[in-house]
């Protein structure tokens, strides 16, 4: 290009572009159409603070961050590692080995600087690096030595030199190439923007550099890093839960955006891992048997798979790869040794036992009739006797807990406020951040104070039972002594069925229940009769179990019966539940409770009934508000609200359905009534996929329509003019998926329903999956009920706030911390807040109020209820070609879907 024609820029100047083509006489052009963006959702920001309420002063577990090297900036550098070959790292956890032998090595190449790396694929420095390019090679001693050759025992040689040859090769180094390429400059005045709250994707990163830096603090010491908790190997951390497995205390801390400025949140964290030590004892523990010789060692191979051992007398590491087929005394593997009067190796066949015992002189007590430990390749293997085989100590269990494991972790992690505290202080005096090189960079120094808030504790709503009596509260609880429900139901045509043990006195059962449930206002008939199991069926497959105490009712009822009491002879876990749930709901639309008869009292038997009479159709308490309407905003305009929830299967089972379900309100001004829809979905997605559904151009199959439908039909024939949705189990990286994927599902079915109606939607995601926590000063108890936080460590710009509505009877309170995402009613905060509270109030299964909204807490009932009859299941009944569903994208099966409810039972609380 002539230099001319250059502007004062340095760009070329616009070439005259050539004349359009002509147009053909035949020809009428069309206009393009261009297609009008959408416009995406996003949270909304703050309207303002709450003023309702008596103000209390609250200390949170944020402490406030200083930042003075706002001008500075981190660089970003990707990091790539790999093997002498060329052959790319794909192992995790070699990488800060290897990043700590560079910085040792290369301190003068790298400019003096202290970087912060996250063991993966990314570095980072304040202020630049002297390259933009960085290439070094350093070698590290391979002390994992899982990569012995040959398939035979560690120790192959003559017993002369073989502890020489094992020095030799413990120390065995592996070369690395290290690449460092510069990605990015991130300036620490984003830090400031997430401040204001105008988050970007810098705002974000520099956040994370921090969270990053403490990460790398955390590994320093040892720690197990999960997230951003860490754990340190203290046998103090440890407590047992059982099967092997313990409970690791350690903590969580991340850097946070606040009303206040940046703030460390540090709490309290648990993890599970395997109990250090010899392998026998913790397969011992594992499957609760006696001695090694009654280990179910095909089970113990699976268990013990990728787990990493240490083996005496050497103490080196390896990661188990299998068992031997045989025992120790049967193992054979081919020892190479040099003979006497010749150089050549000369190979022989030889025990495991035998090499341990007569080479290595290693005394073995009782391993010699257990199977050997392989830490080989699979053609390749390497045994050693499992008594010489220790388990490292941090090593995460990331599979499902029983319930009894859960109920011992939850009950050994419970900490009093006063405790927490504590501990929360010493944590930060051990971690000493403040003597970190990489936060001393940054300018970043953390003040160790609790910050102190203004918290305000809200009034509890009035409650109204029976009689138009008035229920009165008391640090979030009340009781129903000389009360009745406020609408009692008659429990007519009901029968007992007894899976239970036969010594349960089943008639006094139905005595007590009859005396009980009549004191709170119920009318109990008779029941027709008590169906004891057939002894020869006790043994029998859960399905076989419920299928023939069917037949038995049917034969002897006269007709279907409403209500189906259940005795089950165990209250947890009891195998029979889910088949006996699908039976009464889903094939004959039967109203049914089930209970384990143990200590039976009228306390138990006045909660059962609280269930019972929600089930059949009655309410046991009611909010004044409704009776007489006076709610704000949501009394005024007939109003539908929904709780919406995710149930996933358990952490390893990648191919079991999840489970989504959605709550709505019935019978408009009540907010205590509820129905659900459940359906099933593609394993692990958060998002509600069947919201709307549309099979033509006029029907919609879709979970909303069905709600919209039952609200109008029990609403005296109106439409919801106000819709507000409380949805549970999303983090904020999801927030906008929420808005601009679930609601706009939501919108669309009411369109599809009626164009021109109009109503107006607010969105509010509830979560309990955090980390901060609050204390009242000078008090050794928790926050009193009620108690409500909108300042200081609430986003700087969204609309949240942090409620706790239940007493903490036990340990520390766990705020819900609601986010108010998208409000087209135009609530004030004080309306959003008292409603929130209010629905903490209107679960008909207890006499509490409960730490997250009603509408959330049905909703996690529903899915998990519905995802026990999908657990018990037939294989071949669940898969797709069974229940006529095509294959979904990609050739993978298609998700069986959820059996529906029978029309009786579908709009009942079910649930309940």
């Amino acid at each position: 290009m002539d230099p001319a024609a250059q502007d004062g820029n340095g760009n070329g100047a616009p070439e005259d572009l050539p004349p359009p083509p002509p147009v053909p006489p035949n020809v009428t052009p069309t206009k393009v159409v261009e297609e009008t963006k959408k416009v995406l959702r996003v949270p909304m920001a703050r309207r303002g603070l709450g003023t309702k309420g008596n103000k209390v002063p609250i200390l949170t577990n944020h402490f406030k961050v200083n930042v003075t090297n706002v001008e500075g900036q981190f660089f970003h550098y990707s990091v790539a590692l790999f093997y002498e070959d060329g052959r790319p790292v794909d192992g995790k956890g070699v990488g800060r080995k290897v990043l700590d032998r560079v910085r040792d090595t290369y301190d003068s190449e790298l400019g003096g600087k202290e970087f912060a790396y996250d063991g993966e694929k990314s570095l980072f420095t304040v202020g630049s690096l002297p390259r933009n390019k960085l290439e070094f090679t350093v070698v590290l001693e391979d002390n994992t030595s899982s990569r012995n050759n040959g398939n035979t025992s560690p120790g192959r040689t003559s017993p002369n030199d073989s502890d020489r040859k094992r020095l030799r090769r413990q120390f065995h180094s592996k070369t690395f190439k290290v690449e460092i390429s510069f990605a990015a400059k991130i300036p620490m005045q984003a830090i400031a923007l997430a401040l204001r709250g105008q988050e970007n994707e810098n705002s974000m990163e520099a956040l994370r550099v921090l969270d990053i830096i403490l990460r790398q603090n955390a590994a320093k010491q040892g720690c197990l890093l999960v997230r951003q908790s860490f754990f340190h190997n203290d046998p103090k951390n440890f407590t047992e839960v059982g099967g092997g497995i313990l409970g690791c205390r350690g903590f969580h801390s991340s850097f946070r955006a606040t009303q206040s400025g940046l703030s460390l949140n540090i709490d309290v964290s648990t993890t599970m891992i395997i109990q250090p030590g010899p392998v026998v004892d913790f397969l011992i523990a594992n499957q609760n048997v006696r001695d090694p010789f009654s280990v179910d060692w095909a089970k113990a191979k699976r268990t013990l798979k990728n787990l990493r051992v240490s083996t005496s007398p050497t103490n080196q590491e390896y990661k188990i790869t299998g068992l031997s087929e045989k025992s120790c005394k049967e193992q054979l593997f081919t020892l190479k040794q040099r003979g006497k009067d010749s150089s050549e190796a000369e190979t022989t066949e030889v025990t495991v036992y035998d090499y341990f015992v007569n080479n290595r002189n290693i005394d073995l007590r009782y391993s010699g009739d257990l199977p050997c430990i392989n830490v080989g390749k699979p053609k390749r293997p390497t045994y050693f006797p499992i008594e010489l085989c220790n388990l490292v100590s941090l090593q995460r269990y990331t599979k499902a807990l029983s319930t009894f494991q859960r109920s011992s972790l939850v009950e050994k992690s419970r900490q009093k406020p006063q405790e927490r505290m504590s501990v929360l202080s010493n944590a930060l005096k051990i971690n000493n951040y403040d003597a970190e090189p990489m936060l001393r960079a940054c300018g970043v120094s953390i003040n160790n104070s609790f910050t102190q808030v203004e918290g305000r504790v809200l009034q509890p709503p009035k409650l109204k039972v029976g009689n138009g009596d008035d229920l009165f509260c008391r640090n979030g609880r009340w009781n129903f002594n000389n009360k009745r429900f406020v609408n009692s139901c008659k429990i007519e045509r009901w029968a007992v069925v007894n899976f239970s043990a036969p010594r349960v006195d089943v008639p006094g059962l139905v005595r007590d229940l009859t005396r009980v449930a009549e004191t709170k206002g119920l009318t109990v008939e008779e029941p027709f009769d008590i169906f004891n199991e057939n002894q020869q069926f006790r043994r029998a497959p859960a399905l076989v179990r419920v299928e023939k105490m069917f037949e038995e009712v049917q034969s002897k009822l006269p007709g279907p019966p409403k209500f189906l009491l259940c005795l089950l002879p165990e209250r947890k876990n009891c195998d029979i539940y889910g088949p006996w749930k699908r039976k009464n709901l889903s094939d004959f639309g039967v109203v049914t409770q089930c209970l384990a008869p143990g200590r039976v009292n009228d306390q138990y038997l006045t909660n059962l009934m609280l269930k019972i009479n929600a089930k059949l159709g009655g309410l046991n308490s009611m909010l004044a508000g409704e009776i007489s309407p006076s709610i704000p905003v949501v009394s005024k305009l007939p109003t539908l609200i929904m709780g919406m929830d995710v149930s996933h299967g358990s952490p390893g089972q990648s191919d079991i359905p999840s489970i989504a379900a959605v709550v709505s309100s019935r019978q408009w001004p009540s907010i205590s009534r509820y129905r659900a829809c459940v359906r099933t979905q593609s394993p692990k997605v958060e998002m509600i996929d069947n919201l709307y559904k549309p099979v033509s151009d006029t029907e919609d199959d879709g979970i909303v329509r069905e709600l919209l439908v039952d609200f109008y039909v029990s609403s005296g024939k109106r439409k919801p003019d106000q819709i507000i949705i409380f949805r549970d189990g999303v983090s904020e990286s999801q927030f906008n998926q929420v808005l601009n994927i679930e609601l706009t599902q939501i919108m669309e079915a009411c369109k599809n329903l009626d164009e021109k109606w109009n109503p107006k939607f607010v969105v509010i995601v509830a979560q309990k999956n955090h980390h901060t926590k609050f204390f009242q000063p000078n008090s050794p108890d928790n926050v009193p009920p009620g108690t409500i936080i909108d300042n200081k460590v609430c986003h700087p710009r969204n609309n949240d706030f942090y409620l706790c509505a239940h007493a903490g009877m036990i340990g520390t309170t766990r705020p819900t911390h609601y986010h108010v995402l998208y409000d087209e009613i135009g609530f004030s905060p004080d309306d959003m807040q008292e409603l929130v509270h209010s629905l903490s109030y209107v679960y008909q299964r207890s006499t509490t109020a409960i730490s997250v909204v009603a509408p959330i807490c049905y909703a996690h009932l529903a899915a998990t209820q519905l995802g026990q009859w999908m657990k018990f299941e037939d294989a071949s009944e669940t898969s797709s070609s069974h229940n006529g569903s095509a294959p979904g994208p990609g050739g993978a099966p298609a998700v069986p879907p959820m059996p529906t409810l029978k029309e009786s039972v579908r709009n009942s609380m079910f649930f309940c």
